[in-house]
């Protein structure tokens, strides 16, 4: 109302003498309510384009990355099957990674078996396997594949990847090749805290000085780690306590790890150890699946391991005893034995492809790489303790572990309440068949497939499983900022 009396006061205003100077006081106040017309349209377009700009400009906004994307890729984007899927890899410096295989012999420790350079070779799969004992589809698709080399085989299927993208505005997720693991490992022996600390915390120094870190403050990021997750959380600066204290840092909270073994903390996730199959075709996992669903297994169970006798109450040391008094139902591989048969994927191979049940107690650790060289060949894992797989790899295993595996208590191993063979040849033959049947149907999902011919692929294997659930986990993370 006041607007309206003061607009009339002005148009109205006092009685003139001269007529033509009414008229001009009419026309200026028509051109003034024109005007003011005028600028108040001009003023709401204003703000809301304003208002609408500045939701788009927000960096975590998935709708800013949308309309980024079809900028791009114009008219046919709704096309575009890398939608949600585009990854930018950071361009880190070589001393985090690449130099660490150029100078593979600080890798190597001087009781280790074998050089860690011999395993740098093809794309991290080692050298191939070939053995004229061997039929011609082990001879193309196996290799002596060390479990330390899974961030260089994850780094070259990354660098393979198919919706890779040189704009990080527009990725879904990003990836950080550190090479923690090998990192890690050179100064794990004889070397104080600060020497296992200082790459971790110059990567993390170097990621926040990039743009693309203050999008989501290193949420969007994520790494592969070679070793378990304890590995990166030593809790002091003894020298005596193991590892690093890179997942401590502040900065590395943020961060996704997928990591061979997990732990209880949310941001390290369970990948599948690398086996020694890497085949490059769906056609050479069904003739592997179909030749291990003919096999011929005349052991009930089996155990490739040594013994741990530094440890009490080993759990190890009552399935060896359980395997040797199991007359010739059980066969052992010992792995304290000399030439190394353990290290050998074909022996390996071999026993576990011959046996109905793998047994598959914890080491060093709660997960072994054993267990995904059993479910390769068809036999049935069984566990003595559920953080060693049931707990871990919710990506890549039923959650009813029933369905492929079965479970003894190792308390109650320990305790005399259970014997091994009197519990597995309880299983019926239905529920081995059922249960085997799963376990090869697992087989895709726990390998890396071979990407380096670029001709053929293996679809969703593990590497493809890990960047669906990241794209998934850094979604639902990005939801939970908006």
């Amino acid at each position: 109302m006041k607007f309206h009396a003061l607009i009339s006061e002005f148009c109205v205003a006092k009685p003139l003498k001269n007529k033509w100077r009414n008229q001009s006081r009419r026309i200026n106040c028509s051109k003034y309510l024109c005007f003011l017309l005028m600028f108040s349209i001009v003023l709401v377009v204003f703000l809301c384009h304003l208002f609408f700009f500045s939701i788009d400009a927000r960096p975590s906004s998935h709708h800013h990355s949308m309309k980024k994307i079809h900028s791009l890729v114009g008219e046919s984007s709704s096309q575009d099957s890398c939608l949600g899927r585009y990854i930018y890899i950071h361009d880190l410096p070589m001393r985090f990674n690449q130099d660490l295989l150029t100078n593979c012999q600080v890798l190597t420790r001087s009781i280790d078996k074998t050089s860690m350079c011999e395993y740098v070779q093809n794309s991290g799969f080692g050298p191939q396997i070939i053995s004229s004992e061997a039929s011609d589809l082990w001879n193309s698709n196996w290799f002596w594949t060390n479990q330390f080399m899974l961030e260089v085989i994850f780094h070259d299927r990354m660098k393979k990847y198919e919706c890779l993208t040189n704009d990080s505005l527009v990725a879904s997720a990003i990836f950080v090749p550190y090479y923690a693991g090998l990192d890690l490992r050179r100064y794990l022996w004889g070397f104080d805290t600060s020497m296992r600390d200082s790459s971790g915390l110059d990567l993390i120094n170097w990621l926040k000085q990039k743009p693309q870190w203050k999008t989501m403050w290193g949420k969007d990021h994520f790494l592969v780690s070679s070793r378990i997750a304890r590995d990166f959380r030593r809790k002091s600066n003894r020298k005596s306590d193991w590892g690093s204290n890179f997942r401590f840092l502040p900065e590395s909270k943020n961060l996704s790890m997928l990591t061979i073994e997990s732990g209880p903390w949310k941001n390290d996730i369970a990948v599948p150890y690398p086996t020694s199959f890497h085949p490059s075709s769906d056609d050479q996992v069904l003739q592997w699946q179909n030749l291990m669903r003919t096999q011929n297994r005349p052991y009930l169970f089996s155990f490739a391991g040594a013994s741990r006798t530094r440890q009490k109450n080993s759990t190890r040391k009552e399935i060896i005893r359980h395997c040797q008094s199991s007359n010739k139902l059980c066969k052992l591989l010992d792995c304290n034995s000399v030439g190394h048969e353990c290290d050998d994927p074909l022996k390996l191979m071999n026993l576990f492809r011959s046996s109905i049940f793998c047994l598959q107690p914890p080491g060093d650790s709660l997960t072994r790489r054993s267990t995904f060289d059993s479910i390769l060949a068809g036999c049935i894992p069984v566990f003595f303790h559920p953080g060693s797989a049931y707990t871990q790899y919710l990506w890549y295993l039923p959650k009813n572990y029933s369905n492929y595996s079965v479970f003894i208590s190792a308390n109650d191993l320990k305790l005399g309440k259970v014997r091994i063979e009197e519990k597995l040849v309880t299983v019926s033959k239905d529920e081995v068949a059922s249960m085997r049947e799963e376990v090869i149907r697992l087989i895709p999902r726990i390998i890396y497939g071979d990407r380096r011919s670029g001709l053929e692929s293996v679809e969703d294997d593990a590497f493809d499983l890990a960047i669906e659930g990241v794209l998934k986990r850094v979604d639902r993370l990005r939801g939970s900022d908006l």
